[in-house]
């Protein structure tokens, strides 16, 4: 239960949270109002790089959500160049993520690591469909446990620069497992089999690691949704 209360925090995120916390001291003996505001930046940063448990759902044929954030986009797209999947359209899932969600990155299917292959980009606002496209990104093609290929793609945002990914080329990966993670506001698209039916739409928040998002085994229509 205990683990559930204190959240645990990214390993990249200490030298951003030590810097914070000097940078406050500094500005305390320089003045005190704004050793405060040090002190906001600092709590800030150590809820920006939150690392929070997640229960992941294990069942074949379950695509999880990789990163926690809202649904921005739904359907067909080719997948990135330089992954070499071709041009044929595949099921494209895009999440984006504020300043204020989770931004670790997380497997959204159990398989092996095929490619891994960065892209230098823009830094366009990440909710727009264009950030596909034109930003900077680090792509993963996977060889899912489900028989099939898919890709998730890491895509720096408007205000992200940096984009971590501890994933090898080889390497056997499962649902959930944390691989990186993008600083400060930032998008995540999954590509999966044309075929594959999505179980989420346009404008719904998922949880990374725990919100099942699509499933190669599901025979069912596009799902509708209703604002409240």
């Amino acid at each position: 239960m205990l683990k559930h209360v204190l959240t645990p925090i990214h390993p990249d995120g200490w030298r951003f949270i030590a810097i914070a916390a000097v940078a406050a001291l500094l500005l305390f003996w320089l003045w005190t109002p704004l050793g405060w505001l040090g002190v906001i930046v600092t709590l800030w940063c150590v809820y920006f790089f939150r690392d929070p448990w997640r229960v992941t759902p294990t069942r074949a044929g379950l695509v999880i959500a990789p990163a926690d954030g809202l649904v921005v986009s739904v359907g067909r797209a080719a997948p990135p160049a330089e992954l070499a999947m071709g041009e044929t359209p595949m099921m494209r899932i895009g999440i984006f993520l504020n300043i204020f969600d989770v931004h670790v990155n997380r497997v959204p299917m159990a398989g092996r690591v095929q490619k891994l292959a960065y892209h230098p980009g823009k830094f366009l606002n990440a909710s727009l469909d264009k950030a596909s496209e034109v930003n900077e990104r680090m792509a993963i093609r996977i060889a899912a446990s489900a028989g099939a290929e898919i890709a998730v793609v890491q895509i720096a945002g408007l205000v992200a620069r940096r984009i971590v990914c501890r994933l090898t080329e080889g390497q056997d990966v499962i649902a959930g497992q944390r691989f990186g993670l993008i600083r400060f506001g930032s998008r995540t698209d999954v590509y999966l089999p044309a075929t594959w039916t999505p179980l989420v739409i346009t404008g719904q928040r998922v949880i990374g690691g725990e919100t099942v998002i699509a499933d190669a085994h599901a025979q069912e229509p596009p799902r509708q949704g209703v604002e409240h």
